[in-house]
């Protein structure tokens, strides 16, 4: 999937009006400022460095963050309806977190993270239209965002800190001490950081099934109604119903199966 520079450039508009519309001030402008500065980089970066991810185009990162926000809304609706304390987090947020879930993406000061890959092998056998920029400090994409925000001057509360800390779920094993604990006290006191994950899944699973699907349409054969037990050998009732009534030794028992298998 590619986006024209029409498109582009109203992704970029519709970034810039959702902080206007849902961060308040002072963190607003300073927002702004920080995405302005970096607006020529991160205008037209993909949203991962290899085309089994998503997004992997100029634009994709800006066009996933969107997806991210809009599903993050719709999914929070969702969750309110179905009885979450929506009283535990704000729409500021929700929105803040979710519109700045991969802000580590974008490399540090100087250097863009995703890089034009130039191994021509890498790029045609293993899709690898970018590479990362070995210019750019390791440190995770959560960390890395976070360190940004901090570094530009913008505040974040503890519960966009958690949510943009755990945005990839259990994906990431490092997540585990914030959603895999059993003592109530440890548990996340509010339900932002599910919510900005399934958003992140959901807009990445749409993003897949835009680029992907299309091109497995007519090479997937339809199901067949043939039950089987190791998903390979059609199940053969008869041979299952001698293997069974030859192991039991009690006749009212084979009786029972007996009838079962007539079932």
């Amino acid at each position: 999937m590619k986006l024209t520079a029409e498109q582009i450039q109203q992704n970029w508009t519709d970034l810039e009006e959702t902080i206007q519309n849902y961060i308040s001030e002072p963190r607003k402008s300073a927002l702004l400022d920080f995405y302005d500065k970096f607006q020529e980089r991160i205008i037209l970066m993909p949203a991962a460095h290899k085309k089994e991810y998503h997004n992997v185009f100029p634009g994709g990162y800006v066009d996933h963050v969107l997806r991210v926000v809009d599903c993050a809304l719709k999914l929070n609706d969702i969750w309110v309806e179905m009885g979450v304390d929506d009283t535990t987090y704000t729409k500021e947020e929700l929105v803040f977190s979710a519109l700045n879930h991969d802000l580590g993406k974008i490399g540090d000061e100087e250097n863009e993270s995703y890089i034009p890959q130039t191994d021509q092998w890498r790029k045609d056998k293993l899709g690898e239209d970018y590479m990362f920029n070995t210019k750019v400090q390791f440190a995770s994409v959560p960390d890395r965002g976070l360190f940004l925000l901090q570094s530009h001057g913008i505040p974040y509360t503890f519960n966009e800190m958690v949510a943009i800390q755990t945005h990839d779920g259990l994906y990431d094993e490092g997540n585990k001490k914030y959603l895999m604990t059993f003592m109530p006290e440890q548990k996340p006191r509010t339900s932002l950081p599910y919510i900005v994950h399934q958003a992140d899944l959901m807009a990445a699973r749409i993003e897949f099934e835009k680029e992907w699907l299309p091109k497995f349409k007519g090479n997937l054969a339809p199901a067949k109604n043939n039950y089987t037990l190791t998903g390979k050998q059609p199940v053969n009732k008869a041979s299952i119903k001698t293997k069974a009534l030859g192991n039991i030794q009690s006749e009212g028992l084979k009786n029972v199966m007996d009838d079962f298998f007539k079932a």
